[in-house]
């Protein structure tokens, strides 16, 4: 299991103002930016994106990382698969 605290992510993306499916656009928008292997990082202040996150990285093939909480959002990690 990978070590979310110890991650660098490429790009981080912060969507805590957005509520749902803003976040997720926001992903899709920005994963084309990081590099295959690379790490994209989504800040969400929105319950529902920690469901649709990996829900979307399984459907287009990125691996979900996982998420920490920060203050009043969550971290979101997700690695570029194509």
């Amino acid at each position: 299991m990978t070590d979310l605290t110890q991650i660098e992510a490429s790009q981080v993306v912060d969507a805590r103002a957005m509520s749902c499916p803003g976040p997720l656009l926001e992903a899709k928008k920005a994963i084309a930016t990081v590099k295959v292997g690379e790490i994209l990082e989504i800040w969400s202040g929105d319950e529902n994106t920690k469901n649709d996150m990996p829900r979307w990285c399984k459907k287009v093939g990125h691996e979900f990382m996982g998420t920490l909480p920060g203050e009043g959002y969550e971290r979101l990690f997700i690695k570029r698969g194509k």
